[in-house]
């Protein structure tokens, strides 16, 4: 192909933000590299110097964090290693044997299999409400399952393989005053989107922090509101480095749900992450990503042979290509041109029979995601929409 250039002179385009975002903010590696060089304390477990440093980082990126998603109480803001554990961490802990969950079709996996395995084991009655083929959930039809018994309605903020962006507001008026839960996989939106867990009865806010929320991977939280934390039980037990005295895990947050060692350094950078992120122009950050959206959706709507699905807000589109397996397109796309992008099903189970062009029941071989974050450039995806028309023609896609 014409536009292969060598591994030794090519720029590296890194357009699988969806998965993680790369680059950090350079203070991000900074204060990770100071705080494992020059502190290395534990938190919670010590009162000299240093661990107490390690307690304020702690406490800061809680603060930082309540902030971010309008959360009126930081202890009531967990870490986890992820945002799966967050998740497992979140359905384990307030779901029982027989109970009603509603979720939804868009699911990720780390939500959508631990559900299944309490549908599985332990008898819960599992609801998954479809979405149309760009991936939106209608939350009349949410509405539509509820249940006075109904315990949980779990529900993605963002599909990671459209981008399209869930009326969770809506979702979350439906079921405000009553006692059903509202979890929110805020994976795809942290940090990119704005959100108000009290303006949209979001009660358990699970979301990693490596993706637009600017931290290192190992890093995940999930915030409860007052009524998730008063249910919720522990799922990890262990020592917490408070009340050790009792066999007991504490009864309140954010002890109940962080038993052994935080990876404080990890939550070092994602303090530092966040800090970079809060002094942007938030308007002006909007806009470019906006812009970015528009533009990746410009380009890939005229490749030939391929059918863009996408939302509005984020600058995510996934392919569907008539003629080739979308693995060979991210392969040529990677070796030929430099530009890393994800192919396949994305952890995501069901949403592949609701957009894909296959009749539905049909095996997908997904799709052909392509993700912006906070750095991306309109240079980077008019390459990518350069090298993907170089692509279809080779290809004699169309």
């Amino acid at each position: 192909m014409t536009g292969t250039s060598t591994s030794e002179t090519r720029q590296r385009i890194y357009l699988d933000h969806a998965a993680t975002g790369w680059p950090k903010p350079p203070e991000v590696y900074e204060a990770m590299d100071r705080f494992a060089r020059q502190v290395g304390a534990s938190a919670g477990r010590g009162a000299y110097r240093s661990a107490s440093i390690a307690d304020e980082i702690v406490a800061s990126c809680r603060r930082r964090l309540a902030r971010l998603v309008n959360h009126s109480s930081p202890q009531n803001v967990a870490f986890f290693s992820n945002g799966t554990t967050a998740l497992n961490a979140a359905v384990f802990g307030v779901v029982g044997d027989g109970d009603h969950v509603i979720t939804t079709a868009i699911e990720h996996n780390s939500l959508l299999r631990p559900l299944h395995w309490l549908e599985k084991h332990r008898g819960i009655e599992l609801d998954v409400v479809p979405c149309d083929e760009s991936g939106r959930v209608d939350p009349a039809a949410v509405a539509g399952r509820l249940r006075p018994t109904t315990r949980l309605v779990a529900i993605s903020h963002a599909s990671n393989v459209t981008g399209a962006v869930q009326d969770v507001a809506a979702i979350g008026g439906l079921i405000r005053s009553g006692e059903t839960l509202l979890l929110c996989d805020a994976a795809q939106t942290l940090g990119y989107l704005p959100i108000d867990m009290q303006a949209s009865g979001i009660d358990m806010l699970a979301a990693p922090g490596h993706k637009g929320a600017c931290g290192p991977l190992g890093t995940g939280m999930l915030a409860l509101s007052d009524k998730a934390a008063a249910r919720i039980r522990p799922t990890l037990f262990g020592g917490t480095g408070s009340i050790s005295q009792q066999l007991d895990m504490p009864t309140g947050m954010p002890g109940m749900l962080e038993a052994g060692n935080l990876n404080v350094t990890a939550i070092a950078g994602w303090d530092a992450g966040l800090a970079w992120l809060t002094s942007q122009d938030q308007s002006a950050a909007r806009d470019d990503q906006r812009r970015t959206a528009s533009r990746l959706r410009q380009v890939t709507a005229a490749i030939a042979g391929a059918r863009a699905i996408t939302g509005d807000d984020l600058p995510l589109v996934s392919l569907i290509f008539d003629a080739v397996d979308v693995g060979m397109v991210a392969t040529l796309l990677d070796t030929e041109f430099g530009i890393e992008v994800r192919s396949g099903l994305h952890c995501a189970a069901l949403i592949h029979d609701f957009i894909a062009a296959e009749p539905r029941g049909t095996p997908s071989q997904g799709t052909l995601r392509i993700s912006g974050g906070h750095g991306t450039t309109l240079d980077e995806i008019d390459r990518l929409g350069e090298a993907l028309q170089e692509i279809a023609t080779e290809l004699q896609l169309g």
